[in-house]
Parts: C-alpha cells; structure tokens; sequence
C-alpha cells in the first residue's frame, strides 16, 4: 500500500481512538459535574478522579479547546462558563493559576502559561461558536500580558510569572511559556481581523531568536543562553518547528525558521531511540541525554513536525512513527503519559491536559 494511503488509514485510526476513548473519559468520569470542572487526572485503568487538591485554569483551558475543536458545543459552553466563573481574578485583574477543591482561589500567581492557554483556547471557541464573550476574553487577555507581563530591556520578551497584583517577579524568561504564548497569538491573528497580533507575533519571534536560540545547533534552549544547567527539549524543538512553519513570513525577519530547520535534524539525530522511536525528554548543550524519560506529549510533537516538514524522508518516515507511537503509548482504556526507554509505564495516570497534545497532532496528519 503507498505510503501516503498508509498514512491516512493510520491517522484515521489514531482519531477513532481520541473520539471513541479519550473524548468520553473527559465527558464523563474525567469531569466533576457538581463543581463545571475536568478533574485533573484519571487513573488509566478504572478512569477513576485522582484525589482533588485543586482545579487549574490552564487544564480547564485545555479542555475548552479540545472540545471546541471536536465541535461538541455543549460541553464547550460548559467549560467556557467554568473558566471565567472560577479563574477570572475579579478583583486583581487577569487569572488565577488555581482554585482549591471546592472552587476557592488557591494559587493566586498570574502565569504566562496559563494566560496564553486562556488567548488560544478563546481563540478556537470562539471559531468554532461565535460566541462573542470569547473574543472579548481573548482581547482582554492579550492587551493585559501586552501590557503587564513585559519585561524591560528584554528584546521585547516577558516575564514568566508575576504574583497576584503584578508587582514581583516570580520567574524571569522561560521559553515554554514564550512558545505557546506564539501559539496563542497565531491561533487568535486566524481568527480575529487586523493585523496587532501579527505585529505582536513578530516581536516575540526576535525576541526569542536573540534570547533563546542556541548557535551551534539551532535549538531553543529552555532557558535564555548562557544560564546555567540550561537544556534542550527535543519535543520542544519539533513544536517549535511546526508553529514558526504555520507562522510564515509573519515572523520571516526573527530568522527562526533556519535555526529551527537546524534544530528539527539535532533533535531527530540526538534525541530519538532508534530501537523504539520513543523522544527523550531532554538533552544537554552537546546533545547528550540528559533526561530519558518519554513523555507522549514529546511523541506527538514529533508526529506533528514529520507531518509538517513534508519532505521524502520525514513522510517515509512518518508510518513508522505512527504505528511506533500507536502501539508504545496507546491503549484500549487510554494512553501512557510517560514511559522509560525500556517500555515500563513511569508516570500511570492520564491527565487532563493530554488530549490537547493529542488533538493538535492529529489535526496536522494526513486525512481523507
């Protein structure tokens, strides 16, 4: 069979099993319906909640793009209507990072993860819906880390963390946030008109470029060059990868897609097990392992890069990955959220914040 033919059936069978497994999990069992809120984690065998210490925004977020995404209306409005009731900080202005077991405030720290999470899931709700109060919240959410997150005489870049009245620093510049902070601003400059997001986009690719950007090798490093005990995140480099693709000429001048074309080979070559196909977690600055933990996420970001580089080697490629991917991480209940090197499960249950990785995967395979 072609392998583009193959390719399609596989991918096909990686949907039927996120609409006919995963998807319920979270509809059902995975959903507190007393409190409007996706518990955080399920067990992988009886889908039972794990104990609840608290909610989080970011997690509710996730699941309001999944099910946005999948078009499952009522439950998006559901999870829209919980966001905003139990995470918007009324009284200090942007979102909690956490509400306890019983929906108070817990963790009152203003993330720059979680705020991103919050632009790109409005994003694709209000796509989907035209619900109007979602594209305010979009708007809202980005003119305030515009505006409060900033970090000074940082090429435009900001702060990871802020405490609840955006007056300290809790944490300086982090990549993983600055990365879907691009993914947000990318899904929100498709779905609203004018041009403030691409004009945001491009700064925040310089910024990066100049602050994160590894010479030698093209990888963004997880912290800014130069710190200390600094890492590379193969998955990180295939994610990037894929959205300075999607992001264009918008963000041409940053130079991001050269390194990045760079850093997709250094991360293939250094960071996969070519026993298994599994990604390892990280690598250190000469590209030695440095945690060889498997992580899905870090499987889905790979299958997403094969799929979206697109030449003869990444699709020849890619079958193989599939049904590497399908068979080591999947199961009839679930998925595997981290293996080691050798196959043993290392982490057992299934979080809520994993189907979004699923589901931005599977959307970049081929399909009929």
């Amino acid at each position: 069979m072609p392998s583009d033919v193959s390719t399609t059936a596989q991918a096909a069978t990686l949907r039927e099993h996120f609409s006919q497994t995963i998807l319920p999990i979270w509809r059902g069992p995975g959903f507190n319906a007393s409190r409007q809120l996706p518990y955080e984690a399920v067990s992988a065998d009886a889908h039972q909640p794990l104990p609840v210490t608290r909610y989080r925004a970011m997690a509710c977020a996730r699941q309001l793009f999944v099910f946005s995404q999948a078009g499952d209306g009522e439950h998006a409005h559901r999870l829209f209507e919980s966001l905003t009731r139990y995470f918007a900080d009324t009284r200090k202005g942007g979102w909690l990072y956490s509400v306890d077991a019983n929906g108070a405030p817990l963790d009152t720290t203003k993330d720059l993860y979680t705020h991103a999470f919050i632009v790109f899931a409005c994003a694709e709700y209000f796509a989907k819906f035209g619900n109007r109060g979602a594209l305010a919240t979009l708007n809202e959410t980005a003119s305030l880390i515009e505006a409060r997150f900033a970090a000074p005489a940082s090429n435009g870049l900001l702060y990871a963390a802020l405490d609840e009245d955006f007056a300290t620093v809790r944490e300086g510049l982090l990549q993983n946030p600055l990365m879907h902070l691009t993914e947000a601003y990318l899904a929100a400059s498709e779905t609203t008109s004018g041009t403030a997001f691409g004009d945001a986009l491009a700064r925040l690719a310089l910024g990066v470029a100049g602050t994160f950007v590894h010479a030698p090798t093209g990888c963004i490093a997880e912290l800014p060059i130069g710190d200390a005990d600094n890492r590379f995140e193969p998955g990180h480099q295939f994610e990037w990868f894929y959205l300075v693709k999607r992001a264009g000429k918008t963000i041409a001048a940053s130079g991001l897609d050269a390194a990045l074309e760079r850093a997709f080979d250094f991360a293939q070559e250094r960071g996969i097990d070519r026993a298994t196909g599994g990604v390892c977690a990280a690598l250190d600055e000469q590209g030695a392992v440095k945690d060889a933990t498997q992580r899905i996420w870090a499987q889905t970001e790979y299958l997403r890069a094969l799929a979206t580089r697109g030449d003869s080697a990444s699709l020849q490629t890619l079958p193989q990955q599939i049904e590497r991917f399908r068979t080591r991480f999947l199961h009839a209940r679930g998925w595997y959220e981290c293996k080691t090197p050798e196959g043993a499960v290392a982490r057992a249950d299934m979080p809520s914040t994993t189907p979004y990785h699923l589901a931005t995967a599977y959307a970049s395979l081929p399909s009929n």
